[in-house]
């Protein structure tokens, strides 16, 4: 008579994963904001996002006309809000123009030192450097 250890089904697939991440922000009190985790599907669609821009970003900043130089700055700017509306998924607890925020608010119009710290964290996300989410 054969001996095996049985497991249930149940318990094989009890593992959790949550696709966001919360976090209460530092730069307004009392919101919380949830961004995107990296998984393969997402990361496909931020580089599809950011491959074009980026290419040009980088060939302005090689130039030396002060107008290249000011043309990629935007196109770093660009990339950031990019970033941002791929990694941005809900807000809470933050009202602009006397309604509830959107992600998409929170990006036209929302405080500018929120939607900073929201960048950092989903870059941080997405395994960016320091330096690299400087730039």
């Amino acid at each position: 008579m054969m001996s095996s250890t049985s497991h249930s089904l149940k318990s094989e697939a009890e593992h959790s994963y949550d696709s966001a991440l919360w976090f209460d922000a530092d730069s307004v009190p009392g919101v919380r904001f949830g961004i995107a985790r990296l998984t393969f599907g997402r990361r496909l669609e931020l580089a599809r996002r950011i491959r074009e821009i980026g290419r040009k970003a980088e060939f302005l900043a090689a130039g030396t006309d002060a107008r290249e130089k000011l043309e990629a700055a935007v196109v770093g700017a660009e990339v950031d809000r990019a970033y941002l509306e791929w990694g941005l998924l809900a807000v809470e607890g933050l009202v602009i123009d006397g309604e509830a925020a959107t992600p998409e608010a929170v990006v036209e119009k929302g405080p500018l030192a929120l939607a900073t710290e929201i960048l950092g964290r989903v870059k941080a996300e997405c395994g960016l450097s320091e330096i690299e989410r400087k730039n």
